[in-house]
């Protein structure tokens, strides 16, 4: 990629002095355009390689608006802009920028987001090549391979998932024949697990007769041509009763993809990619299966149709079929709980990341397993033999930010005895995880910003810089965008964390998974204490799959542990208390039969008084009238009681 730039700004003076201070660094500066109209013509004359684009330009069209043709021609941009408040933020993003500077911004600050924008652009396109070049040898071995039509689609699906997310997969020969049906499909029921769909399944899960699929059959539509089929035209477009509808029915899918790969003598086998999500595929789908359709093409000749599946394919787990090294790479996973669609999608994003040393966000409402998805990144990724180390932002004292953060050297401030490695240094060579980055204070996420560029720390009271080899996984449970439109958070820095965001779903959006997490906690703690595990109550059950969950996977945790402790074990775990009441009430009882009761109530008591005090203090914990104060104890021991209780300070900080 050329070093070439094109300026569109409509101020003259911002865009003469952007010239000079790129001239000086070393590019060359095609042109400045004040409006949209002026840049389309500078793109005639020549392409740039990177566009510094402000959103607010001269004429109808924004910079946001400029920024989608640019994406579609693949052009790396930049946003400049003064402007930060939520709605523009939010249109912004969904144009995939490769940077964002705030005016006004310092010389550096500009030609780092360069340097980081053309490294990003390059490395994507060389990255996006060696994946679907090393796809191309994966399809290529499938095809030579001696088995039949579902095992050839069950390691075309394995292959093929982190390209073209899907649900549910089918292949099958058209025209159709109602005599013969032959297309075969996997349903995915696990993050490595998937259910094989054939005729037979199909009549099963359905409850249909052969006579009435081949009435279905008979009535369906063929696409000829590659086809995307999504909440605006799938119901227009879907007859009721045909194929595609009774798979969209029946597997609760919401958009799917359709892909025909020509056989000859009029023949063609149909690929059908089925989601849970609505709008999830785009024309980039269709143009990969096209720049792959010849892989797909021998497939599909050397693929032998209308066999039935040898024993055992019913169920497949995706690891008995990958290459050593493909297993490894997602073998930090295994340990995540559960098979929701919303997971396993936000999975698939976490496996597809985990080998680089891209920087991740993972966004979500507290309790939601941030952490270990974390964890699950680093654990498969090339720096898992490296350090993992966990920082939470919003348990460190704003005066302790930085030298918990950098290190200080020794009597840099009073009480620095001795010389300290901060956390950034002690996660050289591997991952650190930033938990709640939302809670880090304004003047922190500057120096922070410096080292996300320059990978280098500097001591508090230090004079020269460290350089540090680290992977940076981030973590909030705050809404970003609001924030910054607040001021509270700084548009730059959101940014360079957010290169690749991952949003886990809130257990009260994924209560399929529900069961499965029940069962995993019960048995933790029945082992914990020592006690047999003899099931979970229906009725138990039932209420956990009704209620809310504010707390999510956390406050799940915490019911199965008090569930376990007052059990006998001897009968099936029971409800300890009515989950419809609010989190600070006392648990429901006619008495104080056992000593785990009584510790529960004790439990229950000291929470809702710090609760108390906290809401008087406003969330202040240290100081004069802050409530280790007004509670007799160390500012240390109650945020230590905080943290068993599950006492968040920020919910009281605006009460």
């Amino acid at each position: 990629m050329s070093k070439k730039v094109l300026i569109v700004e409509d101020e003259f003076i911002v865009a003469n002095d952007l010239r000079l201070i790129l001239v000086r660094a070393g590019y060359e500066v095609t042109g400045i355009a004040a409006s949209v109209e002026e840049a389309n013509e500078h793109l005639l004359k020549q392409e740039p390689g990177l566009v510094m684009l402000d959103i607010r330009l001269e004429g109808n069209q924004s910079g946001i608006d400029f920024a989608r043709k640019l994406r579609a021609e693949n052009i790396a941009f930049i946003y400049l802009s003064a402007y930060a408040n939520q709605q523009i933020l939010e249109e912004a993003k969904t144009t995939e920028p490769y940077g964002f500077l705030v005016k006004p911004f310092k010389e550096q600050d500009l030609l780092v987001t360069l340097d980081i924008a053309w490294y990003r652009h390059t490395n994507s396109l060389e990255s996006k090549l060696r994946q679907e070049e090393h796809l191309q040898k994966q399809l290529t071995a499938i095809s030579n391979e001696t088995s039949d039509a579902p095992q050839k689609l069950l390691k075309v699906a394995l292959a093929i998932q982190p390209f073209i997310p899907f649900d549910f997969i089918t292949s099958g020969i058209r025209p159709l024949d109602a005599e013969q049906f032959g297309d075969t499909g996997y349903l995915r029921i696990g993050f490595n697990e998937y259910q094989f769909v054939g005729e037979k399944e199909l009549m099963t899960i359905t409850g249909l007769n052969k006579n009435q699929l081949s009435a279905i059959i008979e009535n369906s539509y063929t696409d000829s041509n590659a086809v995307l089929y999504s909440s605006k035209n799938i119901n227009k477009n879907t007859s009721s009763a045909s194929l595609q509808r009774l798979m969209l029915d029946h597997f609760q899918l919401k958009s799917y993809l359709v892909f025909p790969v020509t056989l000859g003598y009029g023949l063609s086998v149909h690929y059908f990619f089925y989601s849970r999500q609505p709008n999830i595929y785009t024309k980039e789908h269709i143009a990969l299966l096209g720049r792959l359709k010849l892989c797909l093409e021998e497939l599909a000749e050397k693929t032998i149709y209308y066999k039935t599946p040898p024993a055992g394919t019913k169920n497949r787990s995706s690891s008995a079929n990958k290459a050593p090294h493909e297993v490894l790479n997602h073998a930090g996973f295994k340990n995540i709980i559960g098979s929701h669609h919303l997971l396993l999608s936000a999975l698939d994003l976490a496996a597809q990341v985990a080998p680089y040393s891209t920087s991740v966000l993972i966004l979500g409402e507290s309790g939601t397993g941030k952490e270990k998805v974390a964890q699950s990144i680093h654990l498969s990724s090339p720096r898992k033999n490296g350090p993992f180390i966990k920082v939470n932002c919003a348990a460190i004292p704003p005066t302790l930010v930085e030298s918990e953060l950098f290190g200080h050297e020794k009597g840099a401030f009073t009480g620095a005895f001795e010389k300290r490695k901060g956390r950034f240094e002690q996660a050289d060579g591997g991952t650190i995880f930033l938990d709640e980055i939302g809670e880090l204070p304004l003047a922190m996420q500057v120096k922070l910003l410096r080292v996300l560029q320059e990978r280098e720390i500097e001591y508090v009271g230090g004079r020269s810089p460290v350089r540090v080899d680290i992977r940076v996984v981030a973590a909030t449970s705050r809404n970003l965008e609001k924030e910054i439109a607040n001021g509270n958070f700084r548009l730059d820095l959101y940014y360079r964390l957010n290169v690749f965001p991952i949003t886990l779903p809130p257990l009260r959006e994924r209560k399929t998974d529900i069961e499965a997490l029940s069962i995993f906690f019960a048995e933790r703690f029945c082992r914990a204490f020592n006690k047999p595990f003899n099931g979970i109550a229906a009725s138990m059950i039932g209420e956990l799959y009704t209620y809310n969950w504010p707390g999510n996977i956390r406050e799940l945790e915490n019911i199965l542990e008090q569930a376990v402790v007052l059990n006998d074990g001897k009968s099936k775990l029971q409800l300890v208390r009515k989950l419809s009441l609010p989190a600070s009430s006392l648990p429901v009882s006619t008495g104080i039969n056992t000593l785990e009761e009584m510790k529960h109530l004790h439990q229950e008591t000291e929470r809702d008084y710090i609760i108390s005090i906290l809401k008087k203090t406003k969330g202040r914990i240290r100081g004069a009238n802050g409530a280790a104060e007004l509670l007799n104890i160390k500012p240390t021991t109650l945020e230590s009681k905080m943290a068993k209780l599950n006492i968040r300070r920020r919910d009281f900080i605006n009460a």
